[in-house]
């Protein structure tokens, strides 16, 4: 059977949940506290981890951090125990790589069934292994999702992915001005598949390359279709991956689909991030200018994560700073983020950019925000990422 680490502070909880995950037979090994689940992960090596989130010295984000830095636990299939419901826990919990998130209380059968999904989707991933893949380095999880890539790319012609918008808002009038567009991919194989899990994959592999071009491709056409029917201009930014960037023949892929779709280029935005720039800053600073001597504007992408930039910022030729999530959650009552925020907005404006604040997700937040003058928001306080007919009825249901 499945063996099981539980990893939990109050011993009440761990006890009971041990009683019952023997009575199903699993084999199940137990930890009071983050520190000794990690050393039991590492040598024990489970087919499942339960976590509590909330513990004393190392909670339940710790671990998990630690245990997706390991080869030998990277892919073991991980679930949050929580009392916590916010959805910013579960979502920081899943941008870290967690499988799945259970709320305190829950019944048995919620737990059996959390349990028997991630464990069936992890015996999928092995299925799926030729024998010839099993001599790669990469995790089974990562060598099937490495298959179905390819195959979603190659034989099924791109008809796995869909791209979201998420609204730009204008703080000051409260009207949509933008959109992020984000890629989802439904694999048949796996189900659903995060960016953070697949966009590495595809960008090691060098499939970012066709996979980026489609987005840039259907982004340009969805510009095209919602002028066509009378909605506003609106701008729609698209992320980046450095090979993409770097491609001989990406300025004229710009040009193209521009010329294609009729579209005057302010309407497109493009997202780099500091450390692409940082890779190759001359040769970046040459495309960047390219790109805006056509009109396209540029940004960059979780603005203040990274601090080589500054020295060059004023030398970048760039339209918009969005500020990382990460400084905006709590900003109102953190007083280094609110302190950083601020000169990071102060900075912006002296230098004639734009400042988009990512992750907005309070009124606070977003008070903040308004009273220090930042020009634009995004996040979960307006909106979720829509799919393309959803957020189509939004703008048209929100002129």
């Amino acid at each position: 059977m499945p063996k099981i680490l539980i990893i939990e502070d109050e011993e009440a909880v761990r006890e009971n949940l041990l009683d019952l995950l023997e009575a199903e037979d699993f084999e199940t090994i137990a930890a009071a506290n983050g520190r000794i689940g990690v050393h039991l992960a590492i040598s024990e090596v489970p087919d499942l981890i339960l976590c509590d989130m909330m513990m004393p010295q190392l909670d339940g984000y710790g671990v998990l951090t630690a245990l997706r830095q390991d080869p030998s636990t990277a892919t073991i299939p991980f679930i949050f125990l929580t009392a916590k419901s916010a959805k910013s826990d579960f979502r920081q919990g899943m941008n870290m790589g967690a499988d799945d998130y259970i709320t305190k209380p829950f019944t048995r059968a919620e737990l059996l069934s959390a349990i028997m999904n991630r464990l069936e989707k992890y015996a999928t991933l092995k299925k799926y292994l030729s024998p010839q893949t099993v001599i790669n380095n990469l995790s089974p999880k990562m060598q099937l999702l490495e298959i179905s890539l390819h195959r979603a790319i190659k034989q099924h012609n791109f008809e796995e992915f869909e791209i979201y918008y998420q609204p730009i808002v204008d703080i000051a009038s409260g009207k949509i001005v933008a959109a992020e567009s984000l890629l989802r991919w439904q694999s048949p194989e796996v189900g659903l598949v995060y960016p953070t899990e697949f966009i590495p994959l595809a960008e090691s592999t060098g499939l970012i390359v066709p996979l980026g071009k489609w987005v840039l491709k259907r982004v340009c056409k969805q510009i095209k279709s919602w002028r066509d029917i009378g909605i506003y201009p609106l701008m729609l930014a698209v992320n980046l991956s450095v090979l993409e960037f770097n491609q001989p023949d990406f300025i004229h892929k710009i040009v193209n689909f521009m010329d294609i779709n009729g579209l005057e280029p302010h309407y497109l935005e493009l997202e780099l991030t500091e450390s692409m720039i940082m890779q190759d800053v001359n040769s970046a600073i040459a495309t960047m200018k390219k790109l805006q001597s056509l009109g396209v504007k540029i940004a960059i992408d979780d603005f203040g994560t990274g601090y080589s930039s500054l020295i060059y910022l004023k030398n970048l030729p760039i339209n918009t700073l969005k500020i990382d999530r990460y400084f905006i959650h709590n900003v109102a009552t953190d007083p280094q983020k609110s302190a950083i925020t601020k000169a990071l907005i102060q900075m912006a404006h002296n230098l004639n950019l734009d400042v988009v604040a990512e992750g907005v997700e309070t009124e606070a937040e977003l008070a903040f925000l308004r009273q220090h003058n930042c020009n634009y928001m995004q996040g979960f306080l307006f909106s979720r990422p829509l799919p393309a007919a959803e957020f189509e009825k939004f703008l048209l249901t929100n002129k």
